[in-house]
């Protein structure tokens, strides 16, 4: 596993020993940043579920300003801070040991709001929808912020959640990939105003 392109690439990132974690792929990884490549201009990262960081850290290589990983797991998470220093980005990275959950209401209150979000949960965990429904009820994602979800082939994602919807959706052997747009101007019933009588 390593940094594909970018300020580092090349710099292999350890992984996270065992099975309990099922690290991208660096093929899925490149077809990734291929979808969003054009699109993606810096700003900030979420990387929810991080395992090894991988993600985040292809993103800051690729010149986003700052990553914020989140991830629960002990050994998941003292791997992320290796990689991370491996690849001496401790001044543009936050570290979460945390779920998903409490780490989106903390960042909640801090105001910030997310550029390009990596939702890569345990298949047998995943809530994408759910969690992408509430990055947008806790105003956490900028204007036109992308979110790729990395899940499990038999699952199909909605087209449409709130104001994300469906970009582009790739398969990779068990694998798949689907990319949410924000449309930050988009009206959705909810948000609509009621008529003036």
């Amino acid at each position: 596993m390593r940094v594909i392109a970018g300020e580092h690439r090349g710099r292999r990132l350890a992984a996270v020993p065992g099975k309990g974690t099922r690290p991208t792929t660096d093929k899925v990884k490149e077809s990734i940043f291929n979808m969003i490549g054009p699109y993606f201009d810096g700003g900030w990262a979420l990387d929810l579920y991080a395992g090894t960081g991988s993600l985040g850290i292809e993103a800051l290589s690729r010149g986003a300003e700052r990553a914020v990983f989140v991830e629960r797991d002990a050994r998941a998470f003292a791997i992320v801070k290796q990689n991370v220093a491996t690849c001496r980005l401790e001044e543009n990275a936050e570290l979460y040991k945390t779920d998903a959950s409490r780490a989106l209401l903390s960042l909640a209150k801090r105001n910030l709001r997310f550029d390009l979000v990596f939702l890569d949960p345990p298949y047998a965990q995943q809530k994408i929808a759910d969690e992408i429904a509430m990055m947008q009820e806790r105003d956490l994602l900028a204007d036109d912020a992308w979110i790729v979800a990395e899940h499990d082939v038999e699952v199909k994602l909605p087209e449409r959640i709130g104001r994300c919807r469906v970009h582009r959706a790739a398969a990779y052997g068990d694998t798949a990939v689907t990319l949410y747009l924000f449309e930050s101007g988009y009206e959705t019933e909810e948000s609509a105003d009621p008529a003036e009588e």
